[in-house]
């Protein structure tokens, strides 16, 4: 009791001070101990040595308050979509997570006017604010515990910043899944350009073929070398989750390669969207490419 009145003294007494006042628009309450949400803000590259010579600053946070968002979102994902696979609900956990996502709503949050960082580093193209955010989430939950953390992600984060039926549906980046997959499994792929040709208004098309150790498991084309790398790791990615005798094959070669065995659920997981839409862009792809002028061009390096 003796405790609760000593913080409802020293509340009262700092309320309308900073960073209190603004962490209170942010989180919705008062924090007990500042100096975590202080320590969350703090960039490493404006580290403060302790009293006991330990560097402070949020990487230790931002690894804590990670682990908590993912744990929350996941809870949160599984409710909302009832009928979905694990696959589906794995993909969507991972976009909402994501550090593109986290940096957005950091910086919509207002986390970027507070965030401590060096002056000679550049914001442009990182997540530092991301970052915080997850370090605020860390320092909430040590600060308030998993009830009240749970309440932020859910009640400030999500509702607000994030849309689930819309983040669902979002297109996957299935170039960067593969090869994140691909590096799991210690197996190298590489994406090749096979040719460029025009079609028949003069437009710019590009093929490009995707190898996983010295095999060629998917094609595509598009009006971009990104395109039809999006399109070539979608292929790829339906072969893997969806053809038995190539996952075998793929097994056995990681074997092989690494001494390791292939995990139950190892294709599952990889982006389900592929198997839904896979089929038809193999098809438009084929038609394209007989539609269009086969003019071809030398191929970029």
């Amino acid at each position: 009791m003796f405790t609760k009145l000593y913080k409802r003294i020293r509340l009262l007494k700092n309320m309308n001070k900073e960073p209190y006042s603004s962490l209170y628009k942010i989180l919705g309450f008062y924090p007990d101990n500042i100096h975590l949400y202080e320590q969350a803000f703090l960039h490493k590259s404006s580290s403060v040595e302790s009293g006991d010579g330990r560097w402070l600053n949020n990487e230790r946070l931002e690894f804590l308050g990670d682990a908590v968002l993912d744990a929350v979102v996941a809870d949160i994902v599984y409710k909302h979509f009832q009928n979905k696979r694990e696959g589906f609900l794995t993909n969507t956990r991972s976009k909402i997570v994501q550090r593109e996502t986290m940096n957005r709503v950091a910086v919509e949050l207002g986390l970027d006017k507070m965030v401590v960082y060096s002056a000679k580093l550049s914001s442009h193209n990182n997540h530092m604010y991301g970052n915080a955010l997850e370090a605020l989430i860390g320092a909430i939950y040590l600060d308030q515990g998993y009830e009240v953390c749970y309440n932020f992600i859910q009640n400030v984060l999500i509702k607000k910043y994030v849309n689930l039926e819309t983040i669902a549906r979002k297109e996957v980046n299935f170039k960067s899944s593969l090869i994140e997959w691909s590096q799991k499994n210690k197996l190298e792929i590489s994406f090749d350009l096979i040719e460029s040709f025009t079609d028949n208004d003069g437009n710019p098309v590009f093929q490009t073929g995707v190898t996983l150790s010295d095999t060629q498991i998917g094609v595509g084309i598009g009006y971009s070398k990104k395109e039809s790398q999006q399109s070539a790791a979608k292929m790829a990615i339906k072969k893997l989750r969806t053809d038995k005798t190539f996952q075998q094959f793929i097994s056995e070669l990681k074997k092989k390669k690494t001494g390791e065995s292939t995990a139950e659920n190892e294709f599952e997981n990889l982006p389900e969207e592929a198997v839904e839409n896979s089929g038809q862009e193999i098809a438009d792809t084929e038609k394209r490419k007989a539609e269009t002028s086969i003019e071809a061009v030398p191929a970029e390096n």
